[in-house]
């Protein structure tokens, strides 16, 4: 009996020796923190990776090149794919990375606005957007290419108001830049007025777009009253929008509403008999600047 109470007492001790020690090795470890399971000449970067420790020193320079900011990168860290980032700069083997420029904006850079959709509010919004940033970057002309059904869909539904086209028409005549006009695939309805508001002279057409005069759609709904009113507002921006194209055609106004009263279609020819283009591009022509100012700065 006395032999297993003391082999009892000396397992007791033994354990709560163990024990302690496990304490104390945890209680060091939390002090350490990731450098008590380092590897033997690795040390954690700002990342959390584990790198050699003589490469960890070399990016974080000495305290003295820290201090003067020589000979080292501050905060380099490694992501995914073995590229670093310094700054908020991402590098991979030596060289920058990072999202490619969109194309809007390359065109943009090179003065060169192009609208490819129907005249809703935010196409406008965006249009006038680049017309005034460009007004303020420069005097150089501005291009803008047309590509779009007007203030309807491609079957004449109406999606806009015809006040969207006004707005562009104002800001492309408000703008100190002169703004040339391009006509490619279709120019109906409000964008026909806005292809006839280029600078004269400098209208120009693809040889196979379609041009469309027709009158504006009432969107109006409701109590007979209010269709009422809503007819008359659509029957002024039907005559702003044809006082619009007769200023710029050089046609009377009364000329413009007949044609307007009904859908009337024309060919490039036909546009520049009518006044609303000054030439038509042929295939082939170089009659608009085809030197795009935006590689001169990705080459440097």
């Amino acid at each position: 009996m006395n032999n297993i109470l003391y082999l009892n007492t000396t397992i007791m001790k033994f354990c709560t020796t163990a024990f302690i020690g496990f304490l104390a090795a945890a209680a060091s470890t939390s002090n350490s923190g990731v450098d008590a399971f380092s590897p033997t000449g690795f040390v954690p970067n700002q990342s959390g990776l584990m790198v050699p420790q003589q490469l960890q020193q070399k990016v974080q320079g000495s305290p003295q090149q820290q201090k003067e900011g020589d000979g080292y990168v501050k905060n380099m860290n490694m992501v995914a794919g073995g590229a670093e980032r310094a700054m908020g700069q991402e590098y991979y083997e030596g060289a920058p990375i990072g999202p490619p420029p969109d194309l809007p904006s390359l065109l943009l850079h090179n003065r060169i606005v192009y609208i490819g959709m129907p005249l809703v509010p935010a196409v406008t919004e965006l249009v006038i957007a680049e017309l005034l940033y460009l007004n303020y970057e420069s005097t150089d002309p501005i291009t803008m290419y047309i590509n779009s059904s007007g203030t309807t869909t491609a079957n004449g539904q109406a999606v806009g108001f015809e006040t969207e086209a006004f707005a562009i028409a104002d800001v492309m005549k408000y703008v100190r830049p002169p703004v040339h006009t391009v006509a490619l695939g279709q120019a109906f309805g409000a964008a026909a007025m806005l292809l006839s508001q280029g600078k004269k002279g400098f209208r120009f057409s693809m040889p196979n777009a379609t041009i469309l005069l027709n009158q504006p759609k009432s969107q109006a709904q409701g109590q007979a009253s209010d269709i009422a009113i809503k007819a008359k507002e659509v029957a002024n921006n039907r005559r702003t929008m044809c006082e619009l194209i007769a200023s710029a055609s050089g046609k009377p106004v009364d000329n413009v509403i007949k044609d307007c009263s009904r859908v009337k279609y024309l060919q490039p020819h036909e546009a520049v008999e009518y006044g609303l283009v000054d030439k038509v591009i042929e295939n082939g022509e170089k009659a608009m600047p085809t030197t795009p100012t935006f590689m001169n700065q990705l080459n440097k």
